[in-house]
């Protein structure tokens, strides 16, 4: 089993653990909250990032980012200053992943989560539970897709985005770069990049 730290102590960190299977075996969590330092969750010591060079072989699986400051991700993740070889893959045993499809570094993916046939995610992608991303789509790096989302096929969601639990993409839309899918929104129509919209048919925030 490959050694693997998990950073940071969060809820994405925590579910990571159930999604581990046989491949992994988790030594420690990494945050930089003095006050998470030095406790234990789950039998595992939250460490500062001096664990990085603690445990140089270990794998790292960099998980932060929530709805509030998800364009912080890419910032946050490469301020850890890690090769990038030695970041995880790390895929719940109930997932399914097509053959044909492809996935980038540092990409998480949790129970129930199906990608067909062409999709491709790029690095630093974290997909929850339930979520299904159809034929042909692309997810752009640093990208957060909530729980019961479906991306039909032929979609492409841009870079350090964030796809709210329960969305719903139509087949063939364009998501740009760091836009925000609200909770429960249905997207019939193309999102500029940086918007924020929510709603079913899903209209612009702002």
């Amino acid at each position: 089993m490959t050694s693997l730290l998990i950073f940071p102590c969060n809820g994405n960190g925590l579910e990571a653990l159930d999604c581990l299977g046989d491949r992994y075996r988790p030594i420690a969590f990494v945050d930089d909250d003095t006050n998470k330092q030095g406790s234990t969750r789950h039998g595992l010591p939250v460490c500062s990032r001096v664990a990085f060079d603690r445990w140089p072989d270990a794998e790292v699986l960099a998980v932060p980012g929530s709805p509030d400051s998800y364009r912080q991700r890419r910032a946050v993740v490469d301020g850890l200053g890690i090769d990038p070889r030695r970041f995880a893959c790390v895929v719940h045993p109930t997932a399914r992943v097509s053959p044909l499809a492809v996935l980038g570094r540092n990409v998480l993916l949790m129970a129930g989560v199906v990608i067909t046939a062409n999709a491709v995610l790029g690095d630093h992608v974290c997909v929850l539970p339930n979520t299904v991303i159809h034929h042909d789509t692309r997810i752009g790096d640093w990208t957060l897709i909530g729980s019961n989302v479906s991306v039909a096929g032929g979609v492409a969601i841009g870079e350090n985005c964030y796809v709210g639990s329960g969305s719903s993409v139509m087949h063939g839309l364009r998501v740009g770069a760091g836009a925000l899918l609200g909770l429960a929104s249905t997207v019939i129509r193309p999102v500029e990049a940086g918007r924020r919209v929510a709603g079913s048919p899903a209209r612009i925030l702002n």
